[in-house]
């Protein structure tokens, strides 16, 4: 979805009246708005579709690959188990599969977890036996996933915490508070909130030392996520991993899992990454038009 001027007919009184540099900044975080506004009202519509844990039946025919970025072979090609945010269900990820399925990615599967869950290591284990459910479903050793928000945090803490590195070749986290965010204080009246702070346990496990971790880790993370508190805190920084982090300009939190741009480069983090390259603390970017 692209938000024109057309469609914010303030936009050019904001350019005459404010320093250029400051009138791109608010006429970004303008278009930035607009669009998570579209994308929650959309969202809130699919939400119901997504409460039921998906079916999980015989895999379909492979899809046409389109040209793009250096892909891996289909046959070489892992399951993708995508995992949602906070409070959200695996609709959010309705494009994004689509576009997956679509370059020739044959087995996808979404994992819910409950509203409910109170706690982010009991949300890995969750996650671990289901992938370990994916792996013998599939006859695959290995799965790549896809984590939006807390999701990616749950992720990373199966993988590092909980020996998922056996089992995750990539994780790519969208928008995740990878050393916490300082966002909504009178959120920390859910337990899960709270180990999303900077400085929480779950955090400090996080932090220590993982040596041999065989996960290739990308992390996307968006200079207008009004969620990042600070903005940094999407980005991977830890001596022993294998990251890569991504910037995104132009999109906001809700949009990083639904805009084809940023899927694109999901796309290209998951068909050209490879455990083990000497990658850490390398960055990237992407300019969401």
């Amino acid at each position: 979805m692209k938000v024109t001027e057309a469609a914010l007919p303030f936009l050019p009184l904001c350019r005459r009246l404010l320093p250029a540099r400051l009138a791109d900044l608010s006429l970004a975080l303008l278009k930035a708005t607009a669009l998570e506004l579209a994308i929650l009202a959309g969202h809130v519509l699919l939400y119901p579709a997504g409460i039921i844990q998906e079916r999980r039946g015989p895999e379909g025919p492979a899809l046409p690959v389109t040209k793009g970025a250096p892909q891996l072979p289909t046959e070489a090609k892992p399951p993708v188990v995508l995992l949602h945010g906070f409070i959200d269900n695996r609709s959010v990820f309705l494009l994004l599969r689509r576009s997956l399925s679509q370059h020739g990615r044959q087995q996808i599967e979404s994992l819910n977890y409950s509203p409910l869950t109170c706690d982010i290591r009991i949300a890995a284990e969750l996650l671990g036996r289901h992938i370990e459910q994916v792996c013998e479903r599939t006859g695959s050793r290995r799965v790549d996933v896809v984590g939006h928000s807390l999701g990616g945090l749950i992720a990373r803490y199966y993988v590092q915490r909980l020996g998922g590195d056996t089992r995750v070749r990539t994780l790519v986290t969208l928008g995740t508070p990878h050393t916490g965010t300082r966002v909504a204080p009178l959120a920390n009246a859910h337990p899960i909130v709270r180990q999303m702070r900077p400085g929480s346990p779950v955090l400090e496990e996080l932090a220590r030392p993982a040596p041999g971790c065989r996960t290739h880790f990308v992390a996307f993370w968006s200079d207008l996520d009004h969620i990042m508190d600070p903005l940094e805190t999407a980005c991977i920084e830890h001596p022993d991993l294998t990251a890569v982090n991504i910037r995104v300009s132009g999109v906001g939190h809700l949009a990083l899992p639904v805009h084809p741009t940023v899927a694109t480069g999901i796309r290209e983090a998951l068909d050209t990454a490879h455990p083990g390259e000497p990658s850490t603390g390398r960055t990237g970017g992407l300019t969401v038009a």
